[in-house]
């Protein structure tokens, strides 16, 4: 990988994996398709270092950490969210003015149909062969941003809904309400999980 890493000539790549990799704990594929969206994403929108984002990933493997790292987004400020959907793609956005009801961001995923080119990559990508990450990020390196396809969106900002908590009536312990729920989640789905299995004993 050190020769790898040696191959790169941006000076900027290279310090934000020396930020990512101790985070991630090494520089894998997905976290360098993170780095890569990352840039793509900066040129596009325009957004300084520091500067408040939202992401969506729509994938729960590596890439969500470039976007921790890089854009401090995490799931506890609410900056990133984690919509599994199996696809090495992310929409980011700034902050949305006050009381703004849109705002605009930018949908980039890695295509298929460009990573073709790139024949360990597209192995990687596909699954079709056990790629090395050496040999997959170096395809990466070369296609630069030639193996993304990107579109900007128009994004609602969801409004802000007021905070309740309650105390659920089975285990005494307080939880914030999604609705007129008398009980916690957890307690729900267990006395929904009870049900289930005395139904079936009656059966």
């Amino acid at each position: 990988m050190e020769e790898v890493i040696r191959s790169i000539t941006d000076p900027e790549m290279l310090t934000q994996i020396e930020r990512v990799v101790p985070f991630h704990g090494y520089l894998s594929t997905g976290v360098f398709v993170g780095i890569q969206i990352y840039n793509i994403a900066r040129r596009a929108l325009g957004f300084s270092e520091g500067e408040r984002l939202f992401v969506t990933c729509e994938t729960s493997s590596c890439m969500p950490d470039a976007f921790q790292v890089l854009g401090g987004c995490t799931i506890g400020n609410k900056g990133l969210r984690i919509e599994n959907l199996g696809k090495m793609a992310a929409t980011i956005s700034r902050r949305a003015p006050r009381d703004a009801e849109t705002v605009n961001g930018i949908r980039i995923v890695l295509d298929p149909a460009k990573t073709a080119t790139y024949p360990r990559l597209h192995s990687w990508y596909m699954n079709i062969d056990k790629v090395p990450h050496e040999e997959a990020i170096s395809d990466l390196i070369r296609a630069e941003e030639g193996v993304y396809t990107w579109e900007m969106v128009n994004l609602n900002v969801p409004e802000k809904p007021e905070k309740r908590i309650a105390v659920c009536h089975f285990c005494g312990e307080s939880f914030v309400l999604q609705g007129d729920e008398r009980s916690c989640k957890s307690c729900a789905e267990r006395s929904k999980s009870d049900i289930e299995i005395g139904s079936a004993g009656i059966r």
